[in-house]
């Protein structure tokens, strides 16, 4: 088994202690992706176990091959017709399952775990540090496309992690927690008090 398909399958694992121990309220509280709750979260990342092939392609045609458009109108199906507990068990049924994003491999899948983890425990305010181990596969993947696919605005900003040897881009310095600063990556605005530096605000939920 390699390093990246054992950590995806421990961020699973973690994922699914932290997910089994939160209230009603909280799943049906506001995520770091906008106009998702936390089970709408829950709901996209367990997709891949539930759909095959034929369902996919049959889902991209009804959203006219928008990936972004079916993968948010089945996330919201999916979590309205799915109990908590359901979506739960999703996740804890498929730990060791081998799906990866296409072109993504074993560390698009890492990926895929972790930023979608940080978008249900962040906006919670849980204090869940994601391993450094995991952490670095996915930050020693991060290029300047990357930016580009989330659209996050990091002209003339510096990304420097306060809790490991991670930089990225030049400009002014923005600091956070690695796990922070992958957020801001992916276009995530974060609460406030998670970034340092002249340009936090730009980086930080309003209210």
């Amino acid at each position: 088994m390699s390093h990246e398909r054992a950590a995806v399958m421990a961020e699973r694992s973690e994922l699914a202690e932290v997910l089994g121990a939160l209230t009603p309220a909280q799943w049906d509280a506001p995520s770091l992706c906008a106009g998702w709750r936390v089970r709408e979260v829950v709901a996209h990342t367990t997709m891949p176990f539930r759909m095959g092939l034929g369902g996919f392609v049959w889902e991209m045609v009804r959203s006219g091959g928008r990936f972004n458009a079916m993968s948010d109108r089945v996330a919201r199906r999916d979590a309205a017709r799915m109990p908590a507990e359901a979506l739960l068990r999703s996740l804890r049924d498929n730990i060791g399952h081998p799906w990866t994003p296409p072109g993504g491999g074993a560390a698009g899948a890492l990926s895929h775990e972790i930023i979608h983890g940080l978008d249900s425990t962040v906006a919670l305010g849980l204090d869940r540090r994601v391993p450094h181990d995991r952490l670095r596969l996915v930050l020693a993947a991060m290029r300047p496309r990357n930016v580009e696919y989330f659209g996050a605005d990091l002209r003339d900003v510096a990304l420097e992690a306060t809790d490991l040897d991670w930089r990225f881009g030049s400009g002014t310095p923005l600091r956070g927690l690695a796990q922070d600063l992958l957020l801001v990556v992916c276009g995530r605005r974060l609460p406030s008090g998670h970034l340092s530096g002249e340009p936090a605000a730009r980086f930080t939920a309003a209210g």
